[in-house]
């Protein structure tokens, strides 16, 4: 029996597991359309195609499934790029669908075409190194081919978005219904630590170290090893540090939690590991910009490091590493405490660690707080959010720089920061596709900058009746702008400042709750009166513009 490529890609979608996609329909891929309307897959309507795409990274992250999102051929598709980018730098599995012009008229000038013949856009060139693979099908004949292709890239681990751009007229072809039954592909293999030698060594190492310290990252997060970083700090009193995408890997209200390494937080990481240790082990954990303070040596120098990754590429990137194992870490974690239990067993052997984290997180830090004054609202609301909320929500954060700070994760909770390439309006779309997968409560973290780059979004969620908490740190201005021309050019304010429009009534526009929070009797009410659960809240918290954390973005 034949059916239509259309109803072949909807069938696509199905067998990938897919079962909401979000979008914004055009005549170049009504077909698709048409052939969702007989399935059961939930096509979502977002309000921007960038806000649909930042819908289905959302969905990808809090599910650990592939995403997907859809839109017409020429602005449809351009218009998710930021979004697409996003979930590249995060590794996150996308399936992006577009239509295109008819294949009849390329080069003659179609309106939207983007077939990159004559004068007309290149979309494949756009996508190409966004995706992990991207291909417009102007026949059905090696369809098979690109599918195989499509579901390689999506299910490898190190994942990535994927493009198919389907001209309007290949949409209607015919094609054999049966062609996706020899689609037989699943995931390449994580590697599995096969040498015994090489791990009896790494747990050589870390019995012989004096003070060593884990640092784990977003490697750590993805691979679900929360339980056996956590025995396996606790074991030997070893302290956590994590990279701003690895919170939460261990409970930050644990005393072996270092919180979060960075430029931009509070110091205590990088001061425990620079004077105390002698020992890195760093499980997932990229060293990028942020977490690696711009590359500082002194978080390297005069202490050996171990490394484990389950990307090959990470390893030794930026680094020479004593010893290091590619593959899955909750795995290569598990067999390490199961051979440092024995050890310790049989060599009566005593810990490692001690209390030193304990005693160092417990203080002040003074000298190193990026936060003199001036946003103990920023930090009081946080505090709430982790007593109140100690499991099962989620925050989505564009702000970062004070959840970095304030925000102490839970081992039950989910920290989603979004610093792949830190694109402002991602928040709020995000928080919304996560809502498509189990209902959680959850939180968009967001400056009004960015807020009034995606408000429109928080139609979707009413549309859809998906509960939301939106919290607006309202400061009329673009902060980390306005923090560097004050700093490094000699205040010379330029694009950073603007005036808001009345939040509480765009919250009344929009027929949901709303609560302006300008003192801490404020915050007090807001977590006692409001259902921060099933509803949807625009929390608007004043943040004086003028305080700016104290750290420098220069290089």
């Amino acid at each position: 029996m034949k059916i239509k490529v259309s109803e072949l890609i909807v069938k696509y979608l199905q067998y990938l597991g897919i079962d909401t996609i979000f979008g914004i329909p055009g005549a170049h891929i009504l077909p698709v359309y048409d052939a969702l309307y007989d399935s059961d897959i939930q096509a979502v309507l977002a309000k921007h195609e960038q806000g649909a795409a930042f819908m289905a990274g959302g969905y990808a992250k809090a599910s650990t499934r592939i995403s997907a999102c859809i839109a017409t051929a020429g602005p449809g598709a351009t218009n998710l790029i930021t979004g697409i980018a996003n979930a590249y730098a995060d590794k996150q599995p996308m399936l992006v669908i577009t239509g295109e012009t008819p294949t009849y008229i390329f080069g003659k000038g179609g309106l939207q075409e983007s077939s990159g013949e004559g004068d007309s856009l290149d979309q494949t060139g756009l996508f190409k190194h966004i995706t992990r693979y991207s291909k417009t099908v102007e026949r059905t004949d090696y369809l098979p081919q690109v599918l195989i292709q499509a579901t390689k890239a999506l299910l490898n681990p190190n994942p990535g978005p994927v493009l198919l751009s389907i001209p309007f007229n290949v949409q209607k072809e015919l094609v054999d219904e049966h062609l996706l039954d020899g689609l037989a592909i699943r995931p390449d293999p994580i590697p599995s630590p096969q040498n015994s030698g090489v791990l009896d060594r790494f747990s050589e190492l870390i019995l012989d170290a004096r003070q060593p310290v884990i640092l784990a990252g977003y490697g750590a997060i993805r691979s679900d090893a929360r339980k056996v970083v956590t025995e396996l700090s606790t074991l030997l009193h070893i302290p956590v540090a994590s990279s701003l995408k690895g919170k939460g890997i261990v409970s930050e209200q644990s005393g072996l939690s270092l919180g979060s390494l960075g430029v931009t937080s509070n110091g205590t990481a990088y001061q425990y590991i620079t004077e105390k240790s002698d020992l890195l082990i760093i499980l997932g954990a990229s060293f990028n910009e942020r977490t690696s303070y711009l590359w500082d040596q002194s978080l390297l120098e005069g202490r050996k490091i171990l490394q484990v990754d389950h990307d090959p590429h990470q390893l030794q990137k930026l680094f020479e590493a004593e010893l290091t194992i590619c593959g899955d870490i909750k795995q290569v974690v598990s067999v390490l405490l199961n051979k440092i239990r024995y050890r310790l067993g049989e060599e009566n052997h005593t810990a490692v660690g001690n209390d030193g984290a304990t005693r160092l997180t417990a203080s002040s830090n003074a000298e190193h707080a990026i936060f003199k004054s001036g946003f103990s609202l920023a930090k009081a609301f946080f505090d709430k959010l982790a007593l109140l909320f100690p499991e099962n929500a989620r925050v989505f954060d564009d702000n970062i720089i004070f959840a970095q700070n304030f925000y102490q994760v839970s081992s039950s909770n989910h920290y989603y920061p979004n610093c792949g390439i830190s694109s402002l309006g991602h928040a709020i779309p995000a928080a919304i596709g996560a809502q498509f997968t189990r209902q959680r409560p959850t939180f968009a973290i967001l400056g009004d900058g960015g807020f009034q780059m995606c408000c429109m979004e928080i139609m979707t969620a009413i549309n859809y009746d998906k509960p939301i908490n939106v919290v607006l740190f309202n400061n009329g201005t673009m902060g980390l702008i306005r923090k560097n021309q004050h700093l490094l050019y000699e205040q010379r304010f330029i694009n950073c400042d603007f005036i808001n429009p009345d939040y509480s009534l765009l919250a009344r526009s929009f027929a949901i709750n709303y609560k302006r929070v300008t003192t801490l009797a404020d915050l007090d009410e807001l977590f006692e009166q409001y259902d921060l659960n099933q509803a949807i809240n625009l929390i608007d918290i004043a943040i004086d513009k003028d305080a700016l954390p104290d750290y420098s973005s220069k290089r």
